[in-house]
């Protein structure tokens, strides 16, 4: 299966604003997870949360994303970057 990462004009600004080493730490753990056959077995399913279906956790870091589903491709929809105090 293949999958891509979209990450919405929101999800880019919160990259933006964290520092450098955080950042990168952050790119290189989403080039991973889109790297593995099932990156959701690293997800956790969020319940009652309006800013994603599912969270990656990077360090003190949530990635709030969607997954959207076709035939062939999958697509990890980033959502938001956030600390952890401010994610949820």
């Amino acid at each position: 299966m293949i999958f891509q990462i979209e990450m919405a004009p929101r999800a880019l600004a919160d990259l933006a604003t964290l520092d450098e080493i955080a950042a990168r730490r952050i790119a290189g753990k989403l080039r991973f997870f889109a790297a593995q056959q099932n990156p959701l077995r690293f997800a956790k399913r969020l319940t009652g949360s309006a800013q994603g279906e599912y969270r990656f956790r990077v360090g003190d870091y949530r990635i709030l994303f969607d997954v959207n589903r076709s035939r062939v491709i999958t697509i990890l929809f980033i959502l938001r970057v956030k600390h952890r105090r401010e994610a949820y």
